[in-house]
């Protein structure tokens, strides 16, 4: 009879061993497939919301007076445009910042209304990251308006409005926040250039800090010495509130993924051993006989390894299959903001197809050696 053969009679006439320990190899694969499946979902979840708390860097003249800039809520210092386009060359997926917005702030006033008006440039994200633009895309020809501009001008969507000698459409429904937003104008870094009369100047650049550390890791010395080192001309200021509430975030996400996995596999190993050791005890008799018939050691452990095997084979494509489903069935609920990119991890799935058996036959490696370091003599003798 083949080893293969011999596996097969075992595993259906040791049922409930087999069982046990298809289940438990098959929980273990569902936890590491849900486990990772959902990591990656909460990792782009915590990057969209952290991302959507607002920039948390803000790079400004060096001779701004940071005690004007904290009153006023902007620079009345300028600089050129460029810095902006000099920056952006410098993002890599190994800077410490990413999201670069080059913006214009000044007081304006319409109709005796004293407003804020607020020119944006496109978004510069690095290179091959295809990252949606954080804020909101202005249109040409178009503006966006606070609340409070909006019930003084009485305006509306779709309404047109003049700023200085032009005139653009309301893009927006203009909502109340309870912020400097409300009595803002919002228009496109050029239209905003061209209003105020500072052609290709900006008073400040917008950016988040990617670091992910908590204020006591000190990540502005970092920050400092990395843009400073590219924009001599600019003071860095740190939200450190935002940045604190995104590293804090990022930062217990990975603990708590680093301490389920293993604790996964420390679990599935030992549970798949304390099952072989009961079926190598259970099997004395057999293996006695086996054994005294003149069957070598290998065909021993060959029986145990290849028990193991075959199960953590079958048990990779069950949990695979269930670890997946789960999360695609139960994440959109659990994280609304990413869930259209929830997807099946079939490179995950295809690895741990591959290293389940290993990993199982692993785990029964030490009572397979048991069951061939038996002496059949006694064995036979005790039975």
């Amino acid at each position: 009879m083949s080893v293969w053969s011999h596996i097969l009679r075992e595993v259906v006439f040791r049922k409930l061993n087999a069982l046990f320990t298809l289940l438990g190899l098959a929980m273990a694969v569902t936890v590491v497939v849900a486990s990772q499946l959902l990591a990656e979902a909460d990792e782009r979840e915590t990057r969209r919301v952290t991302r959507d708390m607002g920039f948390n860097l803000r790079l400004i003249p060096a001779k701004t007076d940071l005690g004007q800039f904290y009153r006023d809520g902007f620079s009345r210092h300028a600089m050129d445009a460029s810095m902006l386009d000099r920056l952006a060359t410098q993002l890599t997926n190994k800077v410490s910042f990413n999201h670069l917005v080059g913006s214009l702030r000044r007081e304006y006033t319409i109709n005796g209304q004293d407003i804020l008006l607020v020119g944006l440039s496109e978004t510069y994200v690095a290179p091959g990251q295809g990252k949606k633009p954080m804020g909101f895309a202005i249109e040409k020809g178009t503006i966006h308006i606070g609340s409070q501009v909006a019930l003084v001008q009485e305006k509306k969507k779709n309404d047109t409005m003049h700023v200085g000698v032009r005139q653009f459409a309301v893009a927006n429904d203009p909502i109340e926040t309870g912020t400097p937003d409300d009595i803002t104008i919002f228009v496109r870094l050029e239209d905003a250039q061209s209003v105020l009369g500072l052609a290709a100047k900006i008073n400040e650049i917008e950016a988040i800090d990617c670091l992910c550390l908590t204020a006591d890791q000190d990540p502005l010395a970092i920050l400092r010495k990395e843009i400073g080192g590219i924009l001599p001309e600019v003071q860095v200021v740190h939200q450190r509130t935002l940045a604190d509430a995104r590293a804090k975030q990022r930062q217990t996400r990975e603990k708590v993924n680093q301490f389920v996995l293993p604790s996964v596999f420390v679990a599935g190993a030992v549970w798949v051993a304390l099952l072989a050791v009961f079926n190598v005890r259970d099997r004395r008799q057999e293996i006695g006989i086996l054994r005294a018939l003149g069957k070598g050691g290998e065909r021993i452990a060959a029986l145990f390894l290849g028990k193991a095997v075959l199960l953590g084979l079958v048990a990779a494509l069950i949990g695979s299959a269930l670890g997946t489903w789960v999360v695609l069935e139960f994440g959109p609920s659990l994280f609304p903001v990413t869930k259209k990119a929830i997807q099946a991890n079939w490179p995950l799935a295809a690895q741990l197809i591959m290293v389940t058996p290993v990993f199982a036959a692993l785990a029964s490696f030490i009572p397979a050696m048991l069951a061939v370091s038996h002496d059949p003599a006694e064995t036979l003798r005790e039975d």
